[in-house]
């Protein structure tokens, strides 16, 4: 009886094909867009550069940006073709090295001008702390002067990573949370609507084994999501996962089963299939933007940050993090299984008390 319910679940998901478009895309959209910007490349944005003068230090200057790697370089031949592309959007910013830049004679011009758009500065800002950090060596160099105070960068890891690597495991989160919440609480909603769920207490078939397949079932989809999501990421846009799939895959369902069960919170407390859909559409909004997925947490205002560190989706994913980035345990810090696991037994135990096949 289970496995022919389980089996009739995946057909009805499967032959529900716009939700299950939105359920497999929505997430490999964000992806896409991440992977696009910010996927198999550090650059910054693309920086124009006017250079009119054949010094060392112009070619030194010229090479150096070129190997930062920081920026992607147009070559142009004028300041005012720089202001047209950058009006166009075609470019990020501009460098102009006049003639006789880096000249020994006395009136050789000793600055070089960057312009910028007001609305995208922070190209602009990067490229000025490239340029203050390779002028500064030049002087130094000029002058024969010794550097005395420096700066030494330490990297937690030794292991490559990139913004999109935290966005992709972001997105892994907001992929379950966006399909469990909204999937389960609008079908139970849906269900009770049609009277569907009131006809299952009139059959010999016990509720939790219902319940169990419709959790089980949509289980499968997000297996589906997260594999595609993942694939894509790493083959496509060269995303890093450094930790073990067979402790990822598990920590990540464990995030679905969690959603699932705050969908069936929300289905307690809603009477219509479009009250439920507004409450989820509710919590998981906030969430996308406030937890972690595209941007850390510790952006946000210190109050902010304090309060929402605990929503469920934060601490599962520092867990996805810990594993997928770090390849450490997701155990390392007690403190956010003891979340996630709270929120699992809270919504477990409200969905017990409050969730009911029928309104009678």
């Amino acid at each position: 009886m289970f496995w022919k319910l389980f089996t009739s679940d995946l057909k009805m998901l499967a032959r529900n094909r716009q939700a299950s478009f939105w359920a497999l895309f929505f997430p490999l959209i964000f992806t896409v867009i991440f992977g696009l910007f910010f996927g198999k490349t550090t650059s910054v944005g693309t920086v124009g550069e006017i250079k009119q003068s054949d010094s060392q230090i112009a070619n030194g200057l010229d090479q150096a940006l070129t190997d930062s790697k920081l920026f992607k370089i147009v070559k142009l031949d004028s300041v005012d073709e720089a202001k047209s592309e950058m009006k166009k959007s075609a470019i990020s910013a501009a460098l102009y090295i006049p003639e006789g830049f880096g000249d020994r004679s006395p009136n050789a011009p000793t600055s070089v001008q960057t312009i910028y758009d007001e609305g995208n500065a922070q190209v602009n800002s990067v490229l000025i702390g490239f340029l203050n950090s390779y002028l500064t060596s030049v002087n130094f160099q000029a002058q024969n002067a010794k550097v005395i105070f420096s700066i030494e960068q330490v990297r937690m890891s030794d292991r490559e990573l990139t913004y999109f690597d935290f966005v992709l495991a972001g997105i892994l989160g907001l992929a379950l949370m966006n399909s469990s919440i909204i999937g389960i609480s609008v079908a139970m909603s849906k269900y009770r609507e049609d009277k569907i769920l009131k006809r299952i207490t009139t059959t010999p078939l016990p509720t939790t084994v219902f319940i169990l397949a419709e959790v089980l079932s949509r289980l499968v989809m997000n297996a589906i999501q997260i594999t595609i999501i993942l694939l894509v990421g790493h083959y496509f846009f060269d995303g890093h996962i450094y930790g073990n799939l067979l402790i990822l895959i598990p920590l990540v369902l464990a995030g679905a089963i969690l959603f699932q069960l705050l969908g069936f919170v929300i289905a307690s407390l809603s009477k219509t299939a479009d009250a439920a859909q507004g409450m989820a559409t509710a919590l998981t909004i906030p969430m996308m933007f406030l937890t972690g997925v595209f941007f850390p947490i510790d952006q946000l205002p210190k109050w902010l940050s304090s309060v929402v560190q605990f929503l469920p989706l934060a601490p599962l994913l520092r867990m996805i993090r810990q594993v997928m980035l770090e390849a450490i345990s997701p155990f390392e810090n007690p403190t956010n299984a003891i979340i996630v696991v709270a929120w699992i037994l809270g919504a477990l135990l409200i969905s017990i008390w409050k969730f009911r096949l029928t309104e009678e």
